[in-house]
């Protein structure tokens, strides 16, 4: 299912909610395609700081390094 695929859903799903209510079957659904929603656009920001490089005063280009969590 395409991006733009699922967010149309929800969309559709979230109008629905507010007018007549979802059937267990469609709260379901619109949790799943949530969760596919919030990984995307994890992935997507785990992959831009992947590439991202901080330029020194100096002018050299240093990696953007992890941190470890607490």
């Amino acid at each position: 299912m395409q991006m733009n695929e699922v967010i149309t859903r929800i969309n559709e799903l979230a109008r629905k909610a507010k007018t007549t209510g979802l059937t267990p079957e469609e709260l379901q659904e619109r949790d799943r395609l949530r969760r596919i929603y919030i990984d995307s656009v994890k992935a997507n920001l785990v992959g831009q700081l992947e590439n991202t490089y901080i330029l020194e005063p100096d002018g050299t280009k240093k990696k953007l390094s992890r941190k470890e969590p607490n």
